[in-house]
């Protein structure tokens, strides 16, 4: 275990409950219980699953362009989110490259929460900063929050129920990709009806110290811990983008088949490269394939056809259907 990695506020009840730990974007993460990835993926798709994903970036953006900056630096748009709603888009360079993919939640007319990749949020963090220092200088402001915060995710058909189980009220109607404030275990938490599972669900923002004690209170309800092998084959299954695999910072939302989240009636960087992609058409494009059998296409797998090159995998699993 490299000592250099950052553990979050739940570490020590993963480790108690046999998690096996892994370093993973610069953290100590679990990659899965003593049950298996399997049990875990089954627990998602017919009940509840628990995450740790305090590894994820929490950094609020603030001040009177809060808003006119962010509509500049991600392909959605900040200026028609309402307050209390989320929504994901990409961060792009100026070739239109992925920087990051995110979700950002609207917590006032000039505030927003913006949740990077573990492994890009110095990235995305530097970036911003660049951009600010160039345009925005006070009139922005960067508020890092991760290392105060605690981040998990509760996902499955049963997910939503165990939540308002433990919420103290401000959950009712909660609609997706929507957020509210609540309590939980007597600590004031945000609760998003979002997640990455390709399940109904809910990520919960608390403070470091109450982490654990929400962790335990969901188990305790019936929630299963789960790892990030299972959050893989989810997020694989379900068909959802992870950096580093589908996107990276030489590949494009519109390569990578997520054109509808690119907002191309507003300015923003990388719109350029993006809108010449979209209607000349890329070398290169994002597709779903099977193969026949028990054999497990993965990442890197070069592919061919009629023996010529095209391309390589991005991700790959044997599916995990309850």
């Amino acid at each position: 275990m490299d000592s250099a990695n950052i553990r979050t506020p739940i570490y020590d009840i993963h480790v108690a409950a046999g998690g096996r730990i892994v370093p993973f974007g610069g953290w100590d993460m679990p990659v899965q219980y003593p049950s298996g990835i399997i049990a875990e993926v089954r627990a998602v798709r017919t009940g509840a699953g628990l995450f740790d994903v305090s590894h994820m970036g929490r950094v609020y953006i603030s001040g009177p362009s809060a808003t006119d900056f962010l509509d500049l630096v991600v392909t959605g748009s900040a200026a028609t989110l309402e307050v209390g709603r989320a929504r994901y888009c990409m961060i792009c360079n100026e070739r239109g490259g992925v920087i990051d993919d995110t979700i950002f939640y609207r917590l006032a007319q000039d505030r927003y929460l913006l949740i990077p990749n573990a492994g890009n949020r110095h990235r995305v963090l530097d970036w911003f900063g660049l951009v600010i220092g160039q345009q925005f200088g006070d009139s922005v402001t960067l508020n890092d929050q991760t290392m105060q915060t605690s981040l998990m995710a509760c996902q499955g058909p049963t997910a939503l129920g165990l939540a308002r189980k433990l919420a103290e009220g401000g959950l009712e109607g909660l609609r997706p990709f929507a957020w509210t404030e609540s309590r939980m275990c007597g600590a004031d938490v945000l609760v998003g009806r979002t997640g990455y599972t390709g399940e109904d669900g809910v990520e919960i923002l608390a403070p470091a110290p109450a982490a654990p004690s929400i962790w335990e209170a969901l188990t305790n309800a019936g929630a299963v811990p789960c790892g990030l092998g299972a959050r893989d084959v989810l997020r694989t299954e379900a068909g959802l983008p992870l950096h580093g695999h589908e996107l990276d910072e030489s590949t494009t939302p519109v390569e990578a088949q997520l054109e509808r989240f690119v907002y191309f009636d507003k300015d923003f960087i990388g719109h350029d490269a993006l809108a010449e992609q979209r209607d000349k058409g890329t070398q290169f494009t994002l597709v779903g394939l099977q193969l026949p059998g028990r054999s497990a296409p993965r990442a890197t797998y070069a592919l061919s056809v009629l023996g010529f090159p095209a391309g390589q995998v991005t991700s790959g699993l044997l599916l995990a259907h309850p």
